[in-house]
């Protein structure tokens, strides 16, 4: 069964450890990362971007599919489904499709307007049952074809947006999606104290995991950030155990590649990569 992002997230905070969320893209990634959170005891979140969705046939067909495998391979650890980086209108369609949680990204609007929107949409969350994360200062890199630079967000406009009732905050901090170019400054961790000051025990959101150092990770949880995003990484590793298998020729005597043998490694090395992150942000045996 789905739950809300909210408990484990508070409870991360006050452990002093962060829950991961891992985008999924189709089946073999969801099984992958539900079949390691529950070897390893381990509360997981699954993003699905708006582009994810589409290409997985709808958010409907994603609940269906994420309840089933929950259901038919007895996981048993806290998993939430979460929207990642949503639209407005795109919010509501996950909270009425099933979703068990959504991330409202309006960090491309003007303050007034992002708290605008956000208070309409924790509302509507709330009522049934659903966590809601908001942003504030965009994330650079690109993800769905939304392009940030990178910004560090304001901590007073952070404030207000956590005063609205969010369950949980991305705020930018010099974060971006994808790899980190080589002249990259690092993330702004006196951004972060000062958001951390502003807000309280409201729990925090690091996306663009990829690629930050650990020991940049480790001071980041220590500073209120409970929920770490991780895409690429996972893209990556398995993309190329996908290219190792092909071009090992290993397809059935030139009939062509049985598909569950094809992205079978893809799927080792997901699980590899989620076990390796899981352990670094200090969510083993937390569910």
């Amino acid at each position: 069964m789905l739950v809300s992002a909210t408990e484990m997230l508070q409870k991360a905070k006050a452990g002093h450890y962060a829950v991961g969320q891992f985008n999924i893209n189709n089946l073999e990634w969801t099984k992958a990362i539900l079949a390691t959170a529950q070897e390893l005891n381990s509360p997981v979140i699954l993003g699905v971007s708006e582009g994810a969705g589409k290409y997985m046939g709808g958010y409907h067909v994603v609940v269906g599919m994420v309840n089933g495998l929950i259901q038919d391979q007895n996981i048993t650890v806290p998993v939430a489904l979460h929207l990642d980086h949503g639209s407005y209108d795109h919010c509501y369609k996950c909270i009425e499709a099933g979703f068990s949680s959504v991330m409202f990204d309006g960090s491309h609007y003007p303050i007034d307007e992002n708290v605008e929107k956000t208070k309409e949409l924790v509302a509507a969350a709330h009522a049934k049952g659903i966590s809601i994360e908001a942003e504030v200062g965009s994330i650079g890199g690109e993800e769905d074809g939304v392009i940030g630079a990178g910004e560090c967000a304001d901590p007073n406009e952070c404030k207000a947006i956590a005063d609205l009732g969010v369950d949980f905050l991305a705020a930018g901090i010099g974060n971006i999606h994808g790899k980190y170019p080589a002249n990259w400054k690092g993330l702004s961790f006196e951004t972060l104290a000062a958001v951390q000051e502003k807000t309280g025990d409201l729990p925090l959101v690091l996306h663009g995991g990829t690629g930050i150092p650990a020991d940049m990770i480790k001071k980041a949880i220590d500073l209120g950030v409970a929920k770490i995003n991780v895409n690429t990484e996972c893209q990556l590793s398995f993309a190329a155990a996908t290219r190792k298998y092909i071009e090992a020729g290993k397809d059935q005597e030139g009939k062509g590649f049985d598909p569950r043998k094809l992205l079978a490694p893809g799927a080792e090395a997901i699980k590899a990569t989620v076990k390796e992150k899981m352990e670094l942000f200090g969510s083993v045996n937390k569910a």
